[in-house]
Parts: structure tokens; C-alpha cells; sequence
């Protein structure tokens, strides 16, 4: 457990040095209000990153246990303690135990994984909950269009990662960013975490991180 208490600790200061960036290169000339709105996109993002991981490890000690029922899975229960303090909502939490349990139905949950690319040619894995496949890469497509990316055939780009201890996705290869290409990519994470079938988003690349 204080592994992966660490692992989040990580993850938000590597997503607050990233959108600390991103805020600076932007705040000149801007309004209050402007960046009033930029630091609430940097505080959307590192609940999205923290909420992702909590969705993981539920459904990691879920599968471990046999069981959905924090009363007779302890490790469960830990888990949904910290979510809970994190403000993870209800829907969410329900919704990582239901496709850790794999509930049979037509309306069944289950995680895919899509590869996507952003602009200058950034490797993307894009984790999605979802109960209609065709759905999700279509609004995805979209997404990525809209924003100069695409969305890439199997092993397009999951060659550039390896699956860490918590299901997500470590970069093996980084390509280094300019300022410019680093704020399309930032935009484009932030509209894909917005979907509301995505649970995270994984770049192939060297990101700033909080001093």
C-alpha cells in the first residue's frame, strides 16, 4: 500500500510540474479569469491521473480477492478508504468493482486499450472503460482529429511501452518535446481525459516535473 501511495505522490507532481508549465508559458497578458482557469485545468488533471490509479488498484485487489464486498476483502476496503478521502466519485468506484468482476450483459464494462498518436508523432496509449467498443474509438477519432493526431492500429505505438505494477503504461521510448508541441499534446490529454469513457492517458514523452 505505500508503494502505491508513493506511485500517486509521483504521478501528481510529474502532472503539476506539467501543467505548472504549461500555466507559465501562458499567464502573461492573460486575465484573472484566464488563469483562474488554468489552474483549475492543472487541479482536473491530477484528480483525473489519481482517480485512474485508484480505478486500477480496485480493480487489481478485486480480481486478487474474489470479491467485490470490502467487508470480506480487507485489501478492498484499504483501497476505498483513499479513494474516498481523494473524493473519488461513487459512479467511478462502482464502476472499476463491476468490470473487475467482469458482470456478464450486453452492457458489460471492459477496459480497452487504444493506441493513438498526437501531434509531431507522440505515441499515446489511451486506457478506456467502456461498454461499446465502436462508440469510444469514434469519439476518439474525432477527438484526435480535431487535435492533428490519430488513432493507430495494434502495436502502432505499444511498442514504445511496457505495463507497470498498477496496469498503467511506462514509456521504454521518450521523445523530447518543444514548449510549442508540449502545450498541443497537454491540450490534447486534457480532451481525451474528458471523455467520459477514457480512465487515462499514457505519453511517450520526457514531461516536466515539479522541483
Amino acid at each position: 500500500m505505500l508503494q502505491f501511495a508513493n506511485q500517486i505522490v509521483n504521478s501528481q507532481n510529474q502532472i503539476l510540474g506539467l501543467a505548472k508549465f504549461c500555466y507559465n508559458s501562458n499567464v502573461s497578458g492573460h486575465s484573472k479569469w484566464s488563469n483562474i482557469k488554468n489552474r483549475k485545468s492543472a487541479q482536473d488533471q491530477v484528480r483525473g491521473v489519481v482517480f485512474s490509479q485508484f480505478s486500477r488498484q480496485i480493480r487489481a485487489v478485486v480480481k486478487a480477492g474474489g470479491s467485490g464486498d470490502p467487508s470480506v476483502n480487507a485489501n478492498l476496503r484499504l483501497i476505498l478508504d483513499k479513494a474516498r478521502l481523494a473524493n473519488m466519485p461513487k459512479e467511478k468506484i462502482q464502476r472499476a468493482i463491476d468490470v473487475a468482476l467482469g458482470k456478464a450483459g450486453e452492457n458489460q464494462v471492459k477496459e480497452i486499450v487504444y493506441e493513438a498518436f498526437a501531434p509531431g508523432g507522440v505515441a499515446l496509449m489511451i486506457v478506456a472503460l467502456t461498454n461499446n467498443n465502436n462508440r469510444t474509438a469514434s469519439e476518439l477519432r474525432t477527438l484526435l482529429s480535431k487535435h492533428a493526431g490519430s488513432l493507430a492500429g495494434p502495436g502502432s505505438a505499444s511498442y514504445m511501452f511496457e505495463r507497470d505494477q498498477e496496469g498503467g503504461f511506462k514509456a521504454k521510448i521518450k521523445v523530447d518535446l518543444s514548449e510549442e508541441q508540449l502545450l498541443k499534446v497537454l491540450e490534447l490529454v486534457e480532451q481525451l481525459r474528458a471523455n467520459e469513457d477514457v480512465e487515462d492517458v499514457f505519453v511517450a514523452a520526457d514531461l516536466p516535473k515539479e522541483n
